[in-house]
């Protein structure tokens, strides 16, 4: 009985660090999500457009971050952009690291030493996610742009 206690407390928090990658790029929209629902909350427009104005503005900030990345050329701006959406994931990760290392390190040291590399982990993924989707393939900027040099066999198997 104490194996299957052991196996489902790990299979439980693997579940929960998976859970923390996946949805790290979204820190930033959560965040702006929770904002604009409290701020609707103590306008007055009650418990449904609350929700809807939480909704809305979270789907909202995702999409505008999303395609501001996607259409910037300038590397700057998309450094900017990806650094926006990383910087709170990181923070996230720091917290959550910390909190999962005091569940199970006993040492203070060594959960202060653990922090930092989980918010270095989590603000990597969320960069990554973020870029991810950024460019075009090479076919795609070949049939886009077909004045740059390109593999004109890689723009005909698209």
């Amino acid at each position: 009985m104490l194996i299957f206690g052991i196996v489902f407390n790990l299979l439980g928090l693997g579940f929960l660090c998976w859970l923390l990658f996946a949805l790290a790029v979204h820190a930033l929209p959560v965040f702006i999500a929770a904002t604009a629902g409290h701020a609707a909350v103590h306008s007055g427009v009650g418990t449904v457009g609350a929700i809807l104005v939480t909704l809305v503005s979270g789907v909202v900030a995702l999409f505008i971050g999303q395609i501001a990345f996607a259409t910037a050329h300038s590397p700057l701006i998309r450094v900017a952009i990806a650094t926006l959406f990383a910087v709170p994931a990181a923070v996230a990760g720091y917290d959550v690291t910390l909190g999962l290392a005091g569940i199970t390190v006993s040492s203070e040291n060594l959960r202060e030493v653990l922090a930092p590399i989980g918010a270095i982990l989590v603000g990597g993924a969320a960069w990554a996610r973020v870029t991810r989707f950024s460019s075009p393939h090479r076919a795609q900027r070949c049939m886009l742009a077909p004045t740059a040099p390109c593999d004109r066999s890689a723009a005909r198997k698209m």
